[in-house]
């Protein structure tokens, strides 16, 4: 079963180019399928003012929507004009994320496309974007656009979590790998890779136990990693070339090794935490995504249920 089949492409209402809406174009010429332009527009001063009478408002925003529909229209002619199968949806919704979400679970949509603007680590704290929440609530993977031209043979570059004892970290990272492989093998026969960062050894273990040899933990650590990438890359019959096991903070190993790649996208998985623990600790994904200069593909593990009511209400 070829994968991607209904894409969503989330629209920027901000800018006249849409990356996303481009590589979505560039995946439907490959793997076929429809796409789904989808923009959620709200106008508090609408919703304020007490001169407009309700039935004066609904007027009011149904031009908005009709407009913004038209505008999409302009931002896609080329493609429609070429023959690619694109749906245009504007919705009246005050919180973008749910709205994309809903429209993901109502429509049945495989992947969501959305440009991606670089965040102030403390501002997406205090103020969370819309790409943190889709990386942890949307039900299907989330693919990232940078705003650059696809590199001329890029490859795909997989993060894997190799450290982990828990039991979902390796099915994630066999679905990581599984789906990657066989969106590549489609999609250019691109050239996939794996990457895993092991931790350096820790300051405070190093200076509270004189008897403690960094070197042997590193080693171990290092060992440990190397056991699992080989487990990994030979159940998937991946040469060992095409592995990079280093050391450090992943979010500094991966983009490093994607730049060195000349990487196209970036595939990682995204647990969700939601609350506290998210917003001060981050993902992985969100933790990578700002530090890349390549497309990110984040993929929820199986069994992940979004916290977002799929029911509509009435904004």
């Amino acid at each position: 079963m070829v994968k991607y089949q209904n894409i969503l492409v989330a629209i920027d209402p901000t800018q006249d180019d849409q990356p996303a809406l481009r590589r979505a174009v560039y995946l439907n010429q490959r793997l076929g399928g429809r796409i789904k332009a989808f923009l959620p527009i709200y106008d508090f001063s609408y919703e304020m003012t007490t001169l407009l009478s309700p039935d004066e408002r609904i007027s009011m925003r149904k031009g908005v929507i009709s407009q913004r529909t038209e505008w999409i229209r302009e931002q896609a002619g080329a493609y429609l004009a070429a023959g690619i199968d694109i749906d245009i949806k504007v919705v009246w919704h005050n919180r973008p994320y749910e709205a994309i979400i809903r429209e993901v679970m109502e429509a049945g949509h495989d992947l969501v496309l959305k440009m991606t603007h670089q965040h102030d680590r403390l501002q997406s704290v205090v103020f969370t974007p819309t790409d943190w929440h889709l990386l942890r609530k949307c039900p299907c993977p989330v693919w990232m656009v940078k705003d650059q031209p696809w590199p001329e043979s890029a490859k795909a570059l997989v993060a894997v979590n190799l450290g982990s004892e828990e039991p979902h970290h390796d099915d994630l990272n066999k679905k990581l790998v599984r789906e990657t492989t066989e969106l590549a093998e489609l999609v250019n026969h691109t050239e996939v890779h794996l990457v895993s960062a092991y931790p350096i050894t820790p300051i405070n273990i190093a200076i509270e136990l004189p008897d403690f040899d960094p070197s042997v933990y590193n080693d171990a650590i290092r060992g440990q990693h190397l056991i699992g990438m080989k487990a990994l890359r030979q159940h998937f019959a991946i040469d060992e070339k095409m592995t990079h096991v280093e050391k450090g903070l992943p979010e500094e190993v991966i983009p490093d090794i994607a730049e060195y790649l000349n990487t196209g996208v970036v595939v990682l998985g995204t647990i969700g935490r939601t609350g506290i623990s998210a917003a001060f600790l981050g993902n992985t994904a969100e933790q990578v995504i700002d530090h890349l200069r390549c497309d990110l593909l984040a993929i929820k593990p199986d069994g992940f249920v979004s916290p977002v009511n799929p029911e509509t209400d009435e904004e």
